[in-house]
């Protein structure tokens, strides 16, 4: 039973949530309802979402959300044509044209029939607890009865792995076939907003006595490869205290604070304040933190909370502390959260924690920087040799088997350039910042592309990658300093004197120049090419002005070991390097 064959792009046109609820905001305590989005993340930006939605009007949403939102929204098409196809006459399409309320009407008609699978599934909204939200799949219980949720997300939710003896195996099954059983070729990626939300969906589905008694549910992630499937039973109390804390944030009943978390890098509030209320709101999020000299500015999310509990609620606070380290501190040496308050109230960006800062130096030394359009590929691979920028790029849209080619191109390139070191007797050593996206599309392109001419084996990969010529030069600074204000090269490579020519240059703005520098909505724009290359450039320039700066090969004014404070000139004891 296929029905809503009029629009089959699974929109949803009461909004744009992404598990298909409506995007209705709440006005009052009587209409406040709250989707599972709401469980994880920022309490202080959930709480002026709801009291001032009029401020958002006309904000233009990030480029780099805006992407992963409509990637998702393809996926979940792909998705749903594939089961679909797979077995028609056993699906049931709830018809995402019509209102919110007819299409949980519709869902609630579907389960009272007994339908096998439905896609689409909307339950109603919950007046007194403020529940509202919808999964991509309801799958029928053929054994218990009942309904199990399973949602379709765009990331990753397992990785492969050898099969090993193991105390813990994730449970999968067939994608066409619901049979859970544990999965040794698997092992799990944590994301406990999952979770979260397919407990929420199981409470809704329990409120219509349609919940499976099995408490599972199911997650369909990016490689679309096998159902992911998770317990709920251990999750109910802390899913249960999360929501009543939540809900009586939106209903205004519980009072929340600014409080720097990773989303602050994304959300409009950090910047846009509300005007006329009290203080909490008259400014920004970051002018509130900052004229608080909140303590989250240097110790963000789980650690500020430590702290709070006790009783350090601002930088002053903890550049004071006196006596033992906190028992419950999980966060590297205390005294490095110390150091860093103090480097704060200085305007110190750097603190040296070694006497002499040292990085591996080679005769031969390339810098590498890649460049990847979310998770499609990797389509340039920017590379520094001798001063001079060399790219090895596909222009196709990603996904396109001519990534395979730069990247063959790419790889036999800097081989060929370590082969011939070592011919001539000399070292060599390659650089990037941050290896964790390098190593991954190393393998994940020799994985992809394998026999392709050029293209690694992943022993090969795996060979360079664990040995000492593969430099991370992150890895150096994470080691060498204490950073008060974030370790990213944007924050690294300023202070060695090195500038971007691009003052829009970043991560997520390359996501939008790549959009169009491709033509996925239009004509290729080749200027956001070179707007690109020119980025890409400037990053592995900003590694090599970084490496040399913290270890010069000859002896110069301009140095870390000369430039950045030591510990000690911070006054608290003493801490190993």
């Amino acid at each position: 039973m296929y029905s809503g064959i009029g629009d089959r792009s699974g929109r949803n046109h009461e909004g744009g949530h992404r598990d298909g609820t409506a995007d209705d905001r709440p006005r009052d305590a009587t209409t406040a309802f709250v989707d599972a989005r709401a469980l994880i993340g920022c309490r202080h930006r959930l709480h002026l979402n709801a009291t001032h939605p009029e401020m958002l009007t006309g904000v233009t949403e990030d480029a780099g959300v805006r992407q992963r939102r409509e990637a998702a929204s393809a996926h979940r098409t792909q998705v749903r044509e594939a089961l679909i196809a797979a077995d028609p006459d056993n699906w049931l399409v709830i018809d995402p044209t019509l209102r919110a309320g007819d299409r949980a009407a519709a869902t609630l008609r579907a389960c009272a029939a007994g339908t096998q699978n439905i896609w689409g599934g909307l339950l109603p909204q919950e007046a007194d607890t403020g529940r509202r939200g919808g999964s991509e799949i309801l799958l029928r219980d053929l054994d218990r009865g009942g309904y199990i949720p399973v949602i379709v997300v765009n990331h990753k939710v397992t990785d492969p792995r050898q099969p090993e003896p193991a105390d813990f195996h994730p449970t999968t099954s067939d994608l066409y076939r619901w049979d859970p059983q544990p999965d040794p070729h698997r092992k799990l990626r944590q994301q406990p907003r999952d979770q979260q939300r397919l407990v929420h969906l199981y409470r809704m589905l329990q409120r219509h006595g349609l919940a499976s008694p099995a408490l599972v549910g199911g997650v369909i992630g990016y490689h679309f490869d096998r159902i992911l499937v998770h317990d709920l039973g251990p999750l109910l109390a802390d899913y249960d205290r999360r929501y009543a804390d939540r809900i009586a944030v939106v209903r205004g009943e519980l009072p929340t604070v600014p409080s720097k978390v990773p989303e602050c890098r994304q959300c409009p509030w950090w910047t846009r304040g509300v005007t006329g209320e009290e203080s909490t709101e008259g400014v920004s999020c970051e002018g509130w933190l900052i004229e608080h000299r909140d303590v989250s500015l240097v110790a963000p999310g789980s650690r500020a909370d430590v702290l709070r509990g006790h009783g350090v609620e601002t930088i002053d606070d903890l550049a004071g502390w006196v006596g033992e380290d906190p028992e419950d501190w999980q966060h590297g040496p205390f005294d490095e959260a110390v150091v860093t308050a103090r480097a704060w109230l200085a305007g110190a960006p750097l603190v040296r924690r070694v006497d002499k800062v040292w990085v591996r130096r080679a005769d031969v030394e390339v810098d590498v920087d890649l460049e990847s359009y979310q998770e499609y590929g990797a389509y340039l691979w920017g590379t520094l040799l001798d001063g001079q920028y060399r790219p090895f790029a596909t222009w196709d849209p990603l996904p396109t088997a001519d990534e395979g080619r730069s990247f063959g191109e790419f790889w036999t390139w800097l081989m060929t350039v370590r082969a011939e070191a070592v011919a001539a007797g000399k070292t060599f050593a390659a650089y990037c910042y941050s290896r964790t996206a390098e190593d991954k599309w190393l393998y994940e392109s020799a994985r992809r592309f394998a026999g392709r001419p050029g293209v690694p084996t992943v022993d090969q990969v795996r060979s360079f990658v664990d040995g000492p010529q593969w430099v991370d030069m992150f890895q150096a600074v994470s080691d060498q300093f204490i950073c008060p204000n974030g370790k990213g090269l944007k924050k690294i490579a300023p202070v060695a004197g090195f500038a971007w020519r691009d003052p829009e240059a970043g991560g997520e703005a390359s996501m939008s120049w790549y959009r169009r520098a491709v033509g996925y909505e239009g004509e290729p724009d080749l200027g956001q090419r070179t707007r690109l290359l020119e980025y890409n450039e400037d990053d592995v320039r900003a590694t090599m002005v970084l490496r040399e700066w913290m270890h010069p090969r000859e002896p110069g004014p301009h140095s870390a070991d000369l430039e950045v404070p030591a510990l000690a000139d911070f006054g608290r004891r003493s801490i190993a390097s």
